[in-house]
């Protein structure tokens, strides 16, 4: 392998068209985030108690069915 084939340092600069990226606080993003959460927070908690309830059915029936043997045929 010759110099000019080896990988090594850029010896050539290339120029591009778009600006450099600056980084900086996206915080449009970061509102728009937090009011998702919210809105699927406020969505959610009422129908909470339902869920415990099928929760709670679904065990019971578990149970049930494990203390009569839980046999199906």
């Amino acid at each position: 392998m010759t110099e000019e084939e080896s990988p090594g340092t850029l010896r050539r600069a290339y120029r591009t068209v778009t600006p450099g990226y600056k980084p900086r606080p996206n915080t449009e993003m970061n509102s728009l985030g937090w009011a998702m959460f919210l809105v699927m927070i406020a969505l959610l908690v009422p129908l909470l108690p339902f869920a415990v309830a099928v929760w709670a059915v679904a065990k019971l029936l578990d149970y049930l069915a494990g203390r009569n043997g839980g046999t199906t045929e």
